[in-house]
């Protein structure tokens, strides 16, 4: 399961008389999953729902921007890119700045589906980000963002990732180092999701076993997207209005 932005995937070309891509006011960033390899040797891929993240009553960008920051999301996933029917809703059940957050999957009635808890590293004796699925009527599952020998190796190579970022921000290139962040969530020994770098870099949630209700499985993969990085790039910080 990944996120996927349709609106930068149109290729056309004025000149020869291709139409543009559509601009009918749909939701263009799909969450999708594959169901296993198809005839042709590649995967079979269907769209689960179409996220979107739900501004605060009377507020626009800059106060969904300023609650982010206070750990705060909410996203509506559509069932279709033109917001006829919900899939699921992320609310904030409680958040503080730099400090855990409680998000609550709910279904297009309202109805509780899961709790996931972001406790992020570096607080209350963690040192990796530790995210915790609740479903109801399931144990709990929880994982640790990156293994702990590759967060070795990014802490002894920081210094050189800072003087990187400084120049990239000075003269518009270069790259850094993503910070490790591969997590595993277990039932006993058992894996039962993997957050993992998929396709083109780009991170992909495996489901493991069965019994996982797709609406649970795809607002995890909103969220997680959302704390994707530090540097403001994350898909529900980005204004579309104005795109």
């Amino acid at each position: 399961m990944w996120l996927s932005d349709t609106s930068v995937q149109h290729k056309w070309d004025k000149k020869k008389g291709d139409p543009p891509p559509p601009q009918d006011g749909r939701v263009t960033l799909e969450i999708r999953t594959s169901d296993g390899p198809d005839p042709e040797g590649g995967r079979t891929i269907r769209t689960v729902a179409f996220p979107e993240r739900l501004l605060p009553p009377g507020g626009g960008h800059d106060e969904y921007r300023a609650a982010r920051k206070q750990g705060v999301r909410a996203f509506t996933l559509w069932a279709d890119p033109h917001r006829t029917h919900v899939f699921a809703q992320v609310v904030t059940k409680s958040a503080a700045k730099g400090g855990p957050a409680t998000y609550e999957v709910l279904g297009a009635a309202g109805e509780p589906l899961a709790l996931i808890t972001r406790e992020p590293a570096m607080k209350g004796g963690r040192i990796r980000t530790r995210w915790t699925v609740q479903r109801a009527g399931a144990p709990s599952v929880a994982g640790l963002k990156g293994r702990a020998f590759w967060w070795g190796v990014w802490w002894l190579i920081s210094p050189i990732q800072l003087a990187i970022m400084v120049g990239s921000l000075i003269a518009a290139s270069g790259d850094i180092a993503r910070m490790p962040r591969r997590t595993k969530w277990r039932a006993g020994d058992q894996v039962v999701l993997d957050w993992h770098s998929g396709v083109a870099d780009n991170f992909e949630l495996d489901v493991e076993t069965d019994g996982w209700d797709e609406r649970v499985t795809a607002s995890l993969l909103a969220l997680l997207d959302s704390h994707d990085s530090w540097l403001g790039d994350a898909w529900d910080a980005v204004d579309r209005s104005r795109a």
